[in-house]
């Protein structure tokens, strides 16, 4: 094994006989191992410390009895005040009822407590916000997912959080959860499967587009998915200048179009029956048709590796750009797009190139809508982070195999909270006004402060290393896994 614990080295770690396909394979069998026994390990990987120092017995007075008391009547006076005399103002709840979890689908209520976490932990370590993940049970009486028990449950929440971020909700209850909390509640709710993705696929789409000198007001694209994620993006491109004439989504039953009655009859599905009047003119039923001289093709459908097809590319216009961002396994391989002439290839995953995934984005923007105390997160909120990830990699550099910001980039989310703070405040959405930059140095500071505490934590002992037989045991799975086909 030439495995290192960091990991950095993964992508040329595999015997050199593997093919380009059992590497690809290798690599998704070696991380869902490893995370199972890192977790396992761990036990979860999100705990609770405090913030505040004790310095002797009676502080435990101060921080609580009898002290509190005097936290409590100032906030039932200023309900505002719970921002600043607590942990609200930087705390975010992260709710799901894992009836969607990643490529998985319904998880059951607890199963999405791993990617629940897992959006707590990027929170804090690249945002500096503090996060609580929870997953709720939202069955009906018969069984079946239910939207208004999502809704009351967030309504009950508000008073605890600064923000909610929604996460993994089936169709078609997560349109109307959505729509719902973020008109009714008086603190932002974000969905980031839709939102954030949509967010971040705009950002990485500019400057894809910029290296391919094409505009977005002139790019024939096509999206294959129609769920929250692809629905929300196409809402955003075409609010951000994209042309609805040019754009062709498709579901699991089609292309969407002006004749789809099945949607226009089901009231559920109101999101999707507006772009069926907004794009595809032509009612366009085929990928395959849809796809040739296609500019763009924006995937977030079935997981691959075969959901999109090689001739299809292979149709594609010149200097075509590919976002394959099924997770955990991309609709097709990157290697297979540049190979039937995909000049941007781009997915989900860390571990290849171009990851267009929204933990570039939901850490950023959610401090920043927090450090100014918004009451709700726009579409031009959504749209200014999208610029500012992309104007972001601009200013150090793009080309075709680093098109967008990536997680060890700390200026990107400073850079993103100052900009979304701006945002809000010229939206009328902030509680509080500040200046660019004090927002951007406090959102700095905290994420400094995050990683820095991670690191003691990590070198003083406190969070025990990666046994390094838990890397050669995975990577030894994997390994023999695509072997064995």
């Amino acid at each position: 094994m030439k495995l290192n614990r960091s990991l950095d080295n993964l992508s040329e770690a595999f015997p050199d006989d593997l093919t380009p396909d059992q590497r690809a394979r290798a690599q998704t069998l070696f991380l869902k191992a490893l995370s199972e026994k890192a977790h396992r390990f761990y036990e979860g990987k999100i705990q609770v410390v405090p913030k505040a120092g004790l310095y002797g017995f009676n502080w435990f007075n101060v921080w609580y009895t009898p002290g509190v008391s005097k936290i409590s009547t100032a906030i039932r006076d200023n309900n505002d005040q719970s921002f600043a005399l607590s942990n609200r103002g930087n705390l975010v709840a992260v709710v799901s009822d894992s009836t969607r979890v990643l490529g998985d689908g319904d998880c059951t209520p607890p199963g999405g407590l791993g990617v629940m976490e897992g959006k707590s932990f990027l929170m804090k370590y690249l945002g500096g916000v503090d996060a609580i993940a929870l997953c709720i049970n939202s069955r009906g009486k018969d069984g079946k997912p239910d939207a208004d028990k999502i809704i009351d449950f967030v309504k009950m929440l508000e008073p605890s959080v600064g923000a909610v971020n929604l996460e993994d909700i089936s169709q078609p209850n997560c349109f109307k959860v959505l729509d719902e909390l973020r008109e009714a509640c008086d603190i932002p709710v974000w969905h980031d499967d839709a939102q954030g993705t949509a967010c971040v696929t705009l950002a990485g789409l500019l400057n894809a587009l910029e290296l391919a000198g094409k505009k977005l007001s002139d790019a024939k694209i096509v999206l294959l998915g129609a769920g929250a994620s692809n629905t929300t993006i196409a809402r955003l491109i075409m609010a951000d200048g994209g042309k609805g004439e040019n754009m062709i989504i498709f579901d699991s039953k089609g292309g969407l179009h002006r004749n789809r009655k099945d949607i226009e009859q089901d009231t559920r599905y109101y999101r999707k029956w507006e772009l069926c009047q907004a794009t595809n003119p032509q009612c366009i039923e085929t990928e395959a048709e849809a796809l040739k001289g296609a500019d763009v093709l924006i995937a977030l459908s079935t997981p691959g590796p075969d959901t999109v097809k090689r001739e299809w590319v292979r149709s594609m216009a010149p200097k075509s750009i590919v976002f394959a961002c099924a997770n955990p396994v991309p609709e097709i391989w990157p290697y297979a797009a540049k190979e039937e002439g995909a000049y941007i290839v781009a997915t989900g995953r860390g571990d290849f190139p171009n990851q267009v995934n929204n933990s570039i984005c939901f850490p950023g923007l959610l401090k920043g809508a927090l450090l100014v105390r918004a009451r709700k997160i726009t579409d031009n909120m959504a749209i200014r982070c999208a610029h500012s990830i992309a104007d972001f990699a601009k200013s150090r550099g793009i080309n075709t195999e680093n098109i967008i910001a990536t997680m060890e980039e700390t200026e990107v989310f400073a850079r993103e909270a100052a900009d979304v703070a701006m945002a809000a405040i010229e939206e009328g959405v902030a509680r509080v006004t500040d200046t660019w930059e004090n927002v951007y140095k406090k959102a700095k500071e905290d994420i400094l402060e995050s990683r820095s505490l991670t690191k003691d934590l990590m070198d003083r002992g406190h969070i025990a290393p990666i046994p390094e037989e838990m890397l050669k045991e995975a990577f030894d799975y994997a390994v023999a896994e695509v072997r064995k086909k």
